[in-house]
């Protein structure tokens, strides 16, 4: 259950503005009686749908990437920590890389790197 709210916080925080907004929008007087009803239940459905559709591919890509790492495969993550350069780290076990609980981890970065946030590299002779 950690791993849902670390992956998803983000989004279901953005799911209850779009419930609010749509229980302002249909309670007002113009709206029909049943709008609420129906409105949150449609609401609440794709907000459901959507949150577990992402879980669901982001978890089976954090199992992908772990499982190719473990092969030797060269991995790309984002990299947010400075906008010169690339906007991607290579990692790999011959870099010194570790993964441990999703997160990459290399005791010559500072940084580490979660795995949700990665993929297997397309081209394997990145160094």
């Amino acid at each position: 259950m950690k791993i849902f709210f670390e992956l998803e916080i983000g989004y279901i925080i953005i799911a209850l503005f779009f419930l609010v907004v749509t229980a302002i929008v249909t309670t007002r007087s113009f709206m029909p009686r049943v709008a609420f009803k129906r409105g949150m239940l449609l609401m609440l459905s794709l907000v459901l749908i959507f949150i577990s559709f992402h879980y669901y591919i982001t978890t089976n890509r954090m199992k992908e990437v772990a499982k190719e790492f473990e092969k030797g495969k060269v991995i790309l993550c984002e990299n947010r920590e400075t906008f010169k350069g690339s906007q991607a780290i290579v990692i790999n076990k011959k870099a010194g890389w570790s993964l441990k609980d999703g997160i990459f981890i290399n005791p010559k970065y500072h940084r580490k790197y979660h795995s949700a946030r990665c993929v297997v590299a397309l081209r394997q002779d990145i160094k």
